[in-house]
């Protein structure tokens, strides 16, 4: 028994290692690009390097968990390592930075892992101006444009042959329709009656698709891999992205600013349709229900709002239906892939990934 829980610790350690050499030619591809490129869009104007110092944070730093994703399906296909798919991965990067531009622009969220969001930073840009604030959402709006088509150039121009790219260029064309259906229904739903439902969609398409199954998907795609691989990537996919997306509500408003780099109010002050809020209302009293009605929505929470929100939140169970629903689509993940006929290398980094993407503090 110890020599068995060495050698998974031995494995472990191996796959997070992995990882993080992934990680590292993800970021380098992308500071690259983005050093390029910026200096191309500054040389239209000194007066734009505000908006390119934005577009530079927007790439800098994370997990790049898409970016992994995207390696694994290739490899999956039994492809060997390559530099020229490390770049198309990273293009995938660059759309979930456009996503979260555009998304703190819609949530009209002041802050993500503990910087301003682009267009709070970029209102001194247009300092001194009328409507300043207006400008600096202007410019994030199109900070957010021009890195979704950053994402488009990085991605065909990686050096994988052409007859790879046409594999894959349809499943791009999706990622990005899906993608903006779940922010499109977001606001739709955003203020309405809590529904557990509605919310699950909502994460399907926002975030669970462009995160897992999308990226996977491409990068089997390119490979080549067999139909019934790409069904098992959904089959794995699918409930890790909600599994994610779950987290991330749970983290949200339980989790520690500090690692999380968000504001715990940011769902509450947005009323928006969380599965965590949606399980809260159904189980809370007549009461209760009348306190969030009272809670949701409004820009003016305090401390005390929190701590009152995570009081009913508690005492409904919650908290703890979103683990059972997060522990349940991870079970199935993994089971999707003990039945999946993929390379052991392939099927090794994606088991380490469901702890990643599901078990994370930030």
């Amino acid at each position: 028994m110890p020599e068995r829980h060495a050698m998974a610790g031995t494995r472990a350690l191996r796959e997070e290692q992995q990882q993080d050499a992934l990680r590292a030619r993800v970021d380098a591809v992308l500071q690259e690009f983005t050093q390029r490129e910026s200096a191309e869009f500054v040389a239209v104007d000194a007066e734009l390097l505000p908006v390119a110092e934005q577009l530079a944070a927007a790439v800098a730093g994370g997990k790049r968990l898409r970016a992994a994703f995207c390696y694994w399906g290739w490899r999956a296909g039994g492809q060997p390592d390559s530099d020229a798919l490390v770049k198309a991965a990273a293009a995938i990067e660059l759309v979930h930075a456009a996503a979260v531009v555009h998304d703190d622009l819609i949530d009209e969220s002041s802050v993500r892992h503990g910087r301003p969001t682009a267009h709070i930073a970029l209102r001194s840009a247009c300092a001194g101006r009328a409507r300043s604030t207006a400008g600096g959402r202007s410019l994030a709006m199109l900070a957010g444009d021009l890195l979704m088509s950053w994402a488009g150039q990085l991605f065909t121009s990686c050096g994988l042959p052409a007859a790879y790219l046409a594999r894959a260029r349809g499943l791009w064309a999706v990622m990005a329709r899906e993608l903006i259906a779940g922010e499109c229904l977001e606001i739709l739903r955003t203020g309405g009656r809590p529904d557990t439902a509605s919310s699950l969609q909502v994460i399907r398409y926002k975030t669970a698709k462009y995160t897992v199954e999308h990226p996977l998907h491409i990068g089997g795609a390119l490979a080549g891999v067999p139909d019934s691989v790409m069904k098992a990537f959904t089959a794995y996919g699918l409930p890790l992205g909600e599994a994610f997306q779950l987290r991330d509500d749970l983290l949200g408003l339980f989790g520690d600013p500090a690692r999380t780099g968000k504001a715990n109010l940011d769902d509450i002050s947005g009323n928006r349709p969380t599965a965590l809020l949606a399980r809260t209302w159904s189980a809370a009293t007549a009461a209760e229900r009348a306190e969030l009605d009272g809670l949701l929505g409004r820009s003016d929470l305090d401390d005390d709002a929190l701590l009152r929100m995570r009081a009913i939140m508690q005492r409904t169970g919650a908290p703890a239906r979103v683990e059972e629903m997060i522990n349940r689509r991870t079970r199935e993940a993994v089971d999707a892939i003990g039945r999946a006929d993929l390379p052991a290398c392939a099927a090794d980094a994606l088991l380490h990934l469901v702890a990643s993407a599901a078990a994370r503090q930030s």
